[in-house]
């Protein structure tokens, strides 16, 4: 069974929709970017698949174990959330609150789970800096971190490489990379770098005027710049 299936969806906000009848499944193991043009639907996606936004028709079902509140999420940040003046050790424990549920305190697996995921992610020596003395790339590996805590099975990243120099952001991407083929993670990735979305990911999800669904190699012979107008419609 598919770990997410989203079936005959219809995503918007303020009552008014973006995309309609979407229908797809994301296998464990799966590498699935997500591109489009601005405003397509992309982050109302991720956001209707965490619970953070209602779907305006259709339905997301979990499956294979999955659970809404195991999946890992890294969002876009603002410049406000840069600067904020918290250690890398809290931000990172702050992604076990599902596990704590009501506790009033981190158990002690909850601070091993966060050293671990401070290692795997090469910041164990940042653990008592200040997350806004940080450069943008160990940001992000802070938040993969902290996204890392919730969960063993899927991770939803939107963006994560925005503002970050070159080498920072092939590090990023190797990373990811590593926790879905060595990790088995299920990465679900939003990009508008369409040339690196193709290059590491499995599966493509096109949203727009123009929707595709499928295996990467199916979605690079539709032609580089894939959208209206090139290929028509698929929906599946």
């Amino acid at each position: 069974m598919a770990l997410l299936t989203c079936r005959d969806l219809s995503l918007g906000y303020d009552g008014r929709e973006v995309v309609g009848g979407l229908n797809i499944e994301i296998n464990a193991g799966d590498y699935l970017c997500v591109v489009g043009e601005n405003g397509s639907g992309k982050t109302t996606l991720m956001k209707t698949i965490l619970g953070l936004s209602a779907p305006l028709g259709g339905e997301i079902i979990f499956g294979d174990g999955l659970h809404r509140d195991e999946i890992g999420y890294l969002p876009q940040q603002t410049l406000v959330q840069r600067d904020f003046p918290a250690s890398v050790r809290e931000i990172v424990l702050s992604g076990c609150g599902n596990r704590a549920g009501l506790r009033p305190f981190y158990s002690r697996d909850d601070k091993r789970l966060a050293a671990e995921n401070m290692d795997r992610m090469g910041i164990g020596g940042l653990a008592g800096r200040c997350y806004r003395e940080l450069s943008g790339g160990q940001q992000q590996r802070v938040l993969l971190a902290r996204a890392l805590c919730a969960t063993k099975k899927m991770l939803l990243l939107d963006e994560p490489v925005t503002g970050l120099d070159p080498a920072a952001t092939s590090e990023l991407y190797d990373l990811i990379f590593s926790l879905n083929r060595n990790d088995g993670i299920t990465v679900v990735m939003i990009s508008h770098d369409v040339d690196a979305a193709v290059r590491y990911a499995t599966m493509v999800l096109h949203i727009g005027k123009n929707v595709f669904f499928g295996a990467k190699e199916d979605y690079l012979g539709r032609g580089p710049g894939f959208g209206p107008g090139k290929g028509g419609d698929r929906r599946d």
